[in-house]
């Protein structure tokens, strides 16, 4: 039987492949008048439990991530990921030199020196997952939700605790 930090490392790993090459995701934070979604261009770092992004202190999303820190990260490409967890407003300029690029530059209209930029780092706590490379396992799990079939575990479909 495999240990707690063996299931967490086999989690953030899983997690790793399904995002790894997956530019942009969409960002779900909390506002006074509900949940709003913008997409963010993710940081090419492995994924490590922690997902980066880049943004300006004077913008809504840094406000509503002062005032609202839980958020959903999600991504689709090859899988679909969710990625639930609590944003941090990272203000360090060794950082965002680290991951600075000629693409911020142009989206950004600044430069990695400008004190308006700021890092959000989302600590995850639990990533949802559908697995949708194998279309065969996807028609048979859609088959069994259909008739009522209780399958004893997905295969395309599942929740990890990413908490360490």
């Amino acid at each position: 039987m495999k240990n707690t930090d063996e299931l967490d490392q086999e989690a953030i790993e899983t997690v790793r492949k399904l995002i790894k090459g997956i530019d942009i995701a969409m960002l779900t934070s909390v506002t006074e008048q509900g949940l709003v979604s913008r997409p963010m261009k993710t940081q090419e770092v492995e994924f490590d439990g922690d997902l980066w992004f880049m943004t300006m202190k004077d913008t809504n999303v840094y406000d509503e991530l002062v005032h609202y820190p839980n958020v959903n990260v999600a991504y689709a490409g090859k899988s679909y990921v969710s990625i639930r967890g609590k944003a941090e407003l990272v203000d360090s300029r060794d950082k965002i030199k680290e991951f600075w690029n000629i693409a911020y530059e142009k989206m950004l209209k600044t430069t990695s020196d400008d004190p308006n930029l700021i890092l959000i780092k989302v600590k995850a706590d639990t990533a949802e997952y559908w697995e949708m490379g194998n279309w065969t396992k996807v028609v048979k799990e859609l088959m069994n939700k259909l008739t009522g079939k209780q399958s004893e575990e997905s295969d395309i479909n599942r929740v990890v605790d990413l908490n360490n």
